[in-house]
């Protein structure tokens, strides 16, 4: 996008304005001398008919840039819709950018919202059907009379170190303090012994969420977990946790119904006690953007930055009656 300049290339006022807020570890991250830009500032403030810059959308989205680790290629960050040019009023993170979430954004007086998935039900934009689809012209039409802009932030944040997903899952469930390791897919936690379902049901409360799905043994022994968020939970990217660090219980998102669970079967048949819960993918990721919105209300204490989370996307009805 031709509005999205090279960060050296953005004009220093306005990238001052929101960059100087960064810890030390933000100015190594961004590659500014922070120091000498507080220089600059003091002198401004100074001069004569010196004047405050707002803060755009474009140059805030930069900021967002300096706290993940963007990489080349052809991603699906970016901004969906919006003036980069016009003044932040407010900053709603949130997973997914459902109409009744960004309703709540707008009364929240957020005009910039950063998403974790595409408002336009697909992860890849631009998808042929979408054009004589009337909900989602709709939708657009919505959005447009309202001035929102929307930033997606799905690939810079997974492709941080440690990912910003994973990390606000693990501290979600409280065992930050007990990581073994970090991949750049999961997280490997080692917990006091406890049972597959407590363990589940500890993982659920704790997650505030009504459900999880597990495979295994209930009173299967676990300890050492390992943690994926969102669609990680398929055999390529969770079994190379059993081999290489002797996992016994795989937490994540979801996956292919056919990959683990059933290997999590065949495992059991053959006596080897092995375990599996599923969160949901938005359950998994939620937490992740949580700290993501507060990331950036550290960084820019004076733009107001909230988190809004939706509703569950999907009820349970069970068989009898009960949901």
């Amino acid at each position: 996008m031709g509005w999205c300049l090279e960060r050296e290339r953005v004009q220093e006022v306005e990238f001052l304005q929101i960059i100087l807020p960064f810890s030390l570890e933000g100015e190594a991250r961004s590659g500014y001398n922070v120091g000498e830009m507080e220089e600059r500032r003091r002198n401004r403030r100074t001069s004569k008919g010196a004047q405050t810059v707002k803060q755009t959308i474009g140059a805030y989205i930069q900021l967002m840039e300096a706290l993940s680790i963007k990489k080349g290629g052809n991603g699906v960050d970016g901004l969906i819709c919006g003036d980069p040019g016009r003044e932040v009023t407010g900053v709603a993170v949130v997973f997914s950018a459902t109409q009744s979430v960004l309703a709540a954004a707008e009364a929240a007086g957020a005009n910039l919202i950063i998403a974790h998935e595409g408002p336009y039900y697909s992860h890849h934009p631009g998808a042929a059907w979408l054009e004589t689809d009337d909900v989602y012209h709709a939708k657009r039409q919505w959005i447009a009379e309202r001035g929102l802009a929307i930033w997606r932030n799905h690939d810079q944040w997974h492709q941080r170190q440690p990912d910003g997903i994973t990390e606000g899952l693990v501290q979600a469930l409280g065992w930050e303090q007990q990581i073994e390791a970090y991949t750049p897919m999961a997280a490997v936690v080692t917990v006091p012994e406890t049972t597959l379902e407590t363990l589940a049901s500890a993982v659920a409360q704790r997650l505030g969420t009504s459900f999880v799905r597990y495979a295994g043994e209930p009173g299967m022994s676990c300890r050492k977990l390992g943690v994926l968020a969102g669609y990680r939970g398929n055999a390529a990217q969770a079994l190379p946790l059993i081999a290489e660090y002797g996992v016994d219980t795989i937490i994540a998102g979801e996956g292919p119904e056919w990959e683990l669970p059933d290997y999590i079967a065949d495992a059991a048949y053959q006596g080897r006690p092995l375990g599996l819960v599923l969160l949901g993918h938005a359950v998994s990721e939620e937490p992740g953007m949580r700290l993501l919105a507060e990331a950036l209300q550290a960084a820019a204490p004076k733009v107001p930055v909230r988190y809004i989370a939706g509703p569950a996307p999907l009820a349970i009805r069970q068989a009898d009656g009960r949901g």
